[in-house]
This record gives C-alpha cells, sequence and structure tokens, in this order.
C-alpha cells in the first residue's frame, strides 16, 4: 500500500528532476485501480477477446464524463464524477507547492511534500502506513516544478471511508515534521546528489533547466542541491505548508462510488482541515534564452545529447496541433521522423524522443539522446537538420493520419480507470480548463490539418534556437554510418542503467 519513505522520496527527486509530464491531453500518472470483484483469468481473457473482436478495427469509445464542479466554504475548488461501478472512490488534491514556489529555498516544496505522512498528532509515519493499510486505504504523493499531490484511495463504505478521510485531512492539513524524519529525508536526498555527479543523463538535465531558465523559478532543481537543503528547519516546512497548502491554492478532484451530497461533505472536511489563505500568486513569465552549446567533460564511452527550448503554457491554443507535431517529429516511438532517420536507418542510438511539457508558464520543448562519443558532434548536426527539415516542410498527410489513429487508439486509455479520471479532473481544475477539455481534444484533433500542424511547430520552435548541452568525452569525431532502409546491426550506442 504506502510506500516505505526512502523510495518514495526517491521518485519523487527523480519525476522532479525529468521536468514534471509527458504530453498527454493532461497528467494522470496514478496505475489503475485493482477489481476487487475480478473475474477468473479465463473469463476476463474470453470478454477482452470479445470485446476486440467487437470493436472490428475501431478505435475504443471514449469514457464521456459528467464533470461536476463547486467551490467550498474556504474557497477550494472541487470536481466530482460519480462512478458506481467500484465500491471505492479516489481523490487527489494539487496544490500549487512546486518547485517553483520555493523562492531561495530549493528543495523545501519536495521536502515538505515527501514529509507530509511522516507523522500528525499521535501517530508516526509507521502508524499513519499501519492505518491505511488497515482499512484497504492508499495514501500517495508527489512535488513536481508546478504542483505538489496528496491522494488517497479508500472503499466506499462508511465504516472504511469515514476513519481513511480522517488521517487524510490530518496529513494534508496537520503534518508535524518530525525532526528525526527530517534528517532522514536530507541524508536521503544528499545520497541523490551524490549519484547525480555520477550520472551523465542527470547532469546533462541539470544544466539543461540552468540554460533554459536562468534566474527564472524553474531553473533550479526540484529536488534542491545539498547547500540548499542542509539549513531546512522544521519552522521553515511548516510555515511553507501553511501558505503553499492553504484551502484557497488547492484542487479537490473525487471520482468513485458517492453521491453529490457525499462528496460535498467529503470535500468540505477536507478544505477545512487545510490552512486558511489564499491561492499564491502565479510565477512570472521565462526569457528567452541565449541559443548555444554548453559541453560537460564526462570520462565515457557515450555522448549525451540534449537539446531544448521555451515551449508553451498549458492553456496555449495550439496544444493539440503541437501533440500531433510532435509525435511526427520524435514523440511517437518508432514511427517518429527521429527514430527513424538517427536509429532505424544510421543505428545511432537505442532511442531518441522529442516532447513538449506545457506547464503553468512557457514549458520545455526537450530533444534527448545518447550515442556514441566519436559520432557526437555529427549526431548532433543529423538531429538539427531532421527538426530543420520537419520545421520546414512540416508533416505528410499520412504522418498526420498516423499520428491521429495512434491518438483515436490510445486516449480513451486516460479515462480507462477511476485513479486515470481523478488525474485528468486534477489537471483540468489546476489549469482552469473547459470541463469540455477531453471531447474537445480529440474532436480539434480530428480536425488538424497539415497545415496547421506546420504553422504551429514553426510559431513555437526554430531549429536555429536551440541550447544545447552536451556530456561526455572530448575525443577525435568519425564520419556517421550511411543510412540504410532495413539496418541489421544494433545500434551503436548502450542503454544506460
Amino acid at each position: 500500500m504506502n510506500k516505505p519513505a526512502p523510495f518514495a522520496l526517491r521518485n519523487l527527486a527523480l519525476a522532479a528532476l525529468l521536468g514534471v509530464f509527458n504530453v498527454a491531453p493532461v497528467l494522470a500518472e496514478d496505475a489503475a485501480p485493482a477489481n476487487a470483484a475480478a473475474a477468473p483469468a479465463a473469463e476476463t481473457a474470453t470478454n477482452n477477446l470479445q470485446s476486440l473482436k467487437e470493436l472490428d478495427g475501431k478505435p475504443p469509445a471514449h469514457r464521456t464524463l459528467n464533470i461536476q464542479t463547486w467551490k467550498t466554504a474556504e474557497g477550494t475548488k472541487v470536481l466530482f464524477v460519480e462512478a458506481r461501478e467500484l465500491p471505492m472512490f479516489d481523490m487527489r488534491l494539487t496544490f500549487a507547492a512546486g518547485s517553483s514556489q520555493d523562492h531561495g529555498t530549493p528543495g523545501i516544496a519536495l521536502i515538505t511534500n515527501a514529509m507530509l505522512n511522516e507523522g500528525v498528532k499521535g501517530k508516526n509515519v509507521g502508524a499513519i502506513a499501519e492505518t491505511f493499510d488497515g482499512l484497504g486505504a492508499d495514501f500517495g504523493n508527489g512535488a513536481y516544478r508546478d504542483m505538489a499531490i496528496a491522494s488517497l484511495r479508500s472503499l466506499s463504505a462508511p465504516d472504511k471511508r469515514e476513519p481513511a478521510l480522517k488521517l487524510f485531512a490530518e496529513i494534508v492539513g496537520k503534518p508535524t515534521f518530525p525532526a528525526d524524519s527530517l534528517a532522514r529525508t536530507k541524508n536521503q536526498l544528499m545520497a541523490g546528489f551524490e549519484y547525480q555527479k555520477q550520472s551523465p543523463g542527470k547532469l546533462a538535465g541539470l544544466a539543461l533547466f540552468n540554460r533554459l531558465y536562468g534566474d527564472h523559478p524553474y531553473a533550479h532543481p526540484s529536488e534542491g542541491t545539498a547547500k540548499s537543503v542542509t539549513p531546512i528547519t522544521v519552522a521553515q516546512l511548516k510555515a511553507f505548508h501553511a501558505k503553499a497548502y492553504a484551502a484557497g491554492n488547492a484542487v479537490i478532484a473525487l471520482v468513485g462510488d458517492l453521491s453529490r451530497a457525499e462528496a460535498e461533505a467529503i470535500a468540505e472536511q477536507v478544505s477545512s482541515a487545510l490552512p486558511k489563505g489564499p491561492a499564491l500568486p502565479k510565477i512570472t513569465e521565462p526569457v528567452e534564452p541565449k541559443a548555444g552549446l554548453t559541453h560537460i567533460e564526462f570520462n565515457a564511452k557515450q555522448t549525451h545529447l540534449m537539446l531544448a527550448q521555451l515551449g508553451i503554457d498549458r492553456n496555449d491554443t495550439d496544444y493539440v496541433a503541437l501533440t500531433l507535431g510532435n509525435s511526427i517529429l520524435g514523440g511517437g516511438g518508432f514511427g517518429s521522423r527521429l527514430m527513424s532517420e538517427v536509429r532505424e536507418k544510421r543505428g545511432l542510438t537505442y532511442g531518441v524522443s522529442s516532447g513538449f511539457t506545457p506547464m503553468q508558464v512557457q514549458g520545455p520543448f526537450m530533444i534527448g539522446l545518447q550515442t556514441r562519443a566519436e559520432l557526437s558532434e555529427n549526431t548532433l548536426k543529423l538531429v538539427q537538420d531532421i527538426v530543420h527539415d520537419f520545421l520546414a516542410n512540416g508533416p505528410t498527410q499520412k504522418e498526420l493520419d498516423d499520428a491521429k489513429r495512434e491518438l483515436s487508439g490510445s486516449f480513451p486509455l486516460s479515462t480507462a480507470s477511476n485513479s486515470d479520471i481523478v488525474g485528468q479532473l486534477g489537471a483540468i481544475g489546476f489549469y482552469d480548463l473547459p470541463l469540455t477539455y477531453l471531447e474537445d481534444f480529440m474532436q480539434q484533433a480530428q480536425s488538424i490539418t497539415v497545415e496547421q500542424v506546420k504553422a504551429a511547430m514553426n510559431k513555437h520552435l526554430s531549429a536555429d534556437k536551440m541550447v544545447i548541452v552536451t556530456v561526455g568525452p572530448t575525443i577525435e569525431q568519425k564520419p556517421l554510418p550511411a543510412p540504410i532502409d532495413n539496418p541489421i546491426e544494433q545500434p551503436l550506442s548502450v542503454p544506460e542503467h
């Protein structure tokens, strides 16, 4: 059920470093819940096969959501979907309490979130975990650049729901931040900082965000640094919690076996437990960085290559066109231009990908890969040429049709489970998206044209304005192998472990 604290913190730090989101309609990070009344395996397999047969090549239908919304007496926005299929509910609280709110103390947002369930009055971290386990409930948390989250999954029966909610409200509203837990958390982060020094991929990511964002709140790593984390005190955590976890700075998403009246009561119970206070001010827009290359010397056989520039915020009207365009360029796996040209035809890497990370303000557009050090300079030029060509000529109609088809097939998974839906609701509320966002997204995607994709990509990207970071050795360079249509050799790079 609850993750042991070291693993939870490690996952928070990793997610924070990697840049918070994937390119998807909206954030939905939780795994699907287990079905408490699952059919026998053979019966389930038969039903699944029959369901697939009935699709007859058509994409599965997207689940229509009746989203209800209101505000609590404390000013917390609530989004609710009633789902009676299972006797359980999922709740996610989303706070504008990510590392962009660190304000001179890098790491404080992540540590505050990681320590929410380390202690409440009368219970330490072990007792909290045992109580949730005994109720069949699950607590989750996470902190990123824009946001911090706390989630609860519980059975909906009152004898399970009520004690689970009481403990959850204490955790998010009145955590005690025990001193011994803070010391342990700092030690875990310090171990992570030492590991980063030996990881070229992590070094590249840290340098890239620093170059891309300069003095902006997105620039520093969410987990902080050894220098910033060491002096953080319990008093500072409590002060950060009091302002960043305030009721006016939160969004509550609820999905499951609840009536509207029950959902309203739950939202009031949780929001009234939070500190009183308004939403925090929105962070400032970043300034466009100076393009150029930064090389970090690192003794290895591989060179990590990362290219980036400022992308879009979460409310940009070009989001749908850019999602499809990026899928064709480098976000669509083996069918993308970058994978085809860099891996399939030349065997230069095991993987290359691109992606927009839309955030409250302009998040990054990034391309990343690793290749053999002696081929790194020419591989970088190849990637730049592919981007330049894509922007100059745009996608083909077939590429766009394929991207739409793939999106249509995968999109229903965004609402396949209650935990998926609660993630979608949390993002819709946090980014002030329309309640019809999910339906609007697919309708817009199916009507997008080649010309619209090309125009949107050129509006937001330029092959000549990339911030580039390379991490690897300085050695004599070799020419790239000639491209072939069906490479039979393994790629020249090896995966990093």
